[in-house]
């Protein structure tokens, strides 16, 4: 199975769930992928749907791709579909999610600095299918990074009812609530109900 993706925290992530299905899981780099890929899509959804398609033409074989971010309500869900490209691609997220919280300087009270993480991913079959699973997690945005697991936004987004951003949360606990983990799971179920794994 290919993951369309060159990000090693999230093919990480993506292994440590889908650690039974008794397949391994490849990354764009270890399945040797070098493709540039548009990403003009206006949602999650047409993302990931942009990249499974893409990577599964070129390769024939059943490919998963994801597209996730951060939505944060009181900035227009912000930085959304642009979260990886937020402030510049290659711009450290630590300089991104400093910026996230100067942004909310002025919004005091928490239930106004929600945020979210969302997850879709797509699975691209040989025949031309297409199918789509959709997780989220709820949060707010911290008023000071906290935690050095994950990866990316993870440092801002705290999840009141564990007391903890996700960077606090260690691997097994967040992949348990995290967006990936929900969406990823919904995956295998539908995969379960084909026959797949």
């Amino acid at each position: 199975m290919i993951f369309a993706t060159s990000n090693q925290g999230k093919i990480r992530e993506i292994r440590e769930m889908l650690g039974d299905i008794g397949e391994p899981v490849l990354s764009l780099k270890d399945a040797q992928i070098d493709a540039d890929i548009v990403e003009d899509g206006k949602t999650f959804e047409e993302n990931a749907i942009i990249k499974a398609k893409a990577i599964m033409e070129l390769t024939g074989q059943l490919t998963f791709a994801d597209d996730s971010g951060l939505e944060v309500d009181a900035l227009n869900k912000e930085p959304g579909i642009y979260s990886a490209r937020y402030l510049g691609e290659d711009t450290p997220y630590e300089i991104k999610n400093r910026d996230i919280i100067n942004r909310l300087k002025d919004v005091t009270d928490d239930k106004d600095r929600t945020a979210r993480f969302v997850c879709v991913i797509a699975a691209a079959f040989p025949n031309g299918e297409v199918v789509t699973t959709r997780g989220t997690i709820e949060g707010i945005i911290a008023r000071e990074p906290a935690g050095t697991n994950g990866f990316g936004y993870d440092p801002i987004v705290y999840i009141p009812e564990y007391g903890m951003t996700t960077g606090q949360m260690d691997p097994e606990m967040k992949n348990s609530i995290s967006h990936r983990g929900k969406a990823l799971r919904a995956m295998r179920d539908l995969l379960k109900e084909r026959g797949l794994v």
